[in-house]
C-alpha cells in the first residue's frame, strides 16, 4: 500500500468494545494496568412495567475484567444509567448483557479470549487469571462455563 488512508485513532475499535455495544469514553493506562470508561450504545428509557419514559435518577459503575490490553490486565468501568417512571415509579438501570451476563465479573471478550488462552496457548488457570486481574476461582468458573 504506497498511499495509506490514515483514521481517527478509536479505542472502542481497537478494544473490541464495539462488539459489546459499548464506546470508550476516557481510558487511564499505567505500567501495570489499563481501565477503559465505556458507556451503552443504546438508551433503555422504557419502562419494564408499563412501558411508560424514564427519567435519568442516577448512575451507577459495573467494573468488568476484559480481555487484556497489550500485557496489561484491562478493567471496563462501565457507566450505566438508573432509570425511574414517570408514571408508575419504577425503578431500573441500563441493561448491559450485551458486555456481560448479570453478576459476571469477565466481559463476553474476556470470556472468550481466556477460553483461547486455555485451549490454544494451553495456559494454566492460574496464568488466565493472573493476565484478567481476577481470582483463579472466578477465571475457572468462566472457562468452565
Amino acid at each position: 500500500m504506497s498511499k495509506p488512508i490514515f483514521s481517527i485513532p478509536d479505542l472502542t475499535t481497537f478494544a473490541r468494545l464495539d462488539t459489546l455495544d459499548l464506546t470508550c469514553i476516557g481510558q487511564h493506562i499505567t505500567a501495570h494496568k489499563a481501565v477503559l470508561k465505556c458507556r451503552p450504545n443504546t438508551a433503555d428509557d422504557r419502562c419494564r412495567r408499563c412501558g411508560g419514559h424514564g427519567d435519568i435518577r442516577d448512575t451507577v459503575l459495573r467494573r468488568l475484567a476484559h480481555e487484556p490490553f497489550g500485557h496489561r490486565p484491562t478493567t471496563l468501568h462501565i457507566r450505566l444509567h438508573r432509570y425511574k417512571c414517570i408514571e408508575c415509579g419504577h425503578v431500573w438501570r441500563q441493561d448491559p448483557t450485551n458486555a456481560a451476563p448479570i453478576r459476571a465479573t469477565i466481559s463476553r471478550a474476556g470470556v472468550n479470549w481466556a477460553l483461547c488462552a486455555r485451549v490454544i496457548d494451553q495456559d494454566t488457570v492460574s496464568v488466565i487469571a493472573d493476565k484478567l486481574a481476577v481470582s483463579r476461582h472466578t477465571a475457572n468458573s468462566a472457562v468452565r462455563d
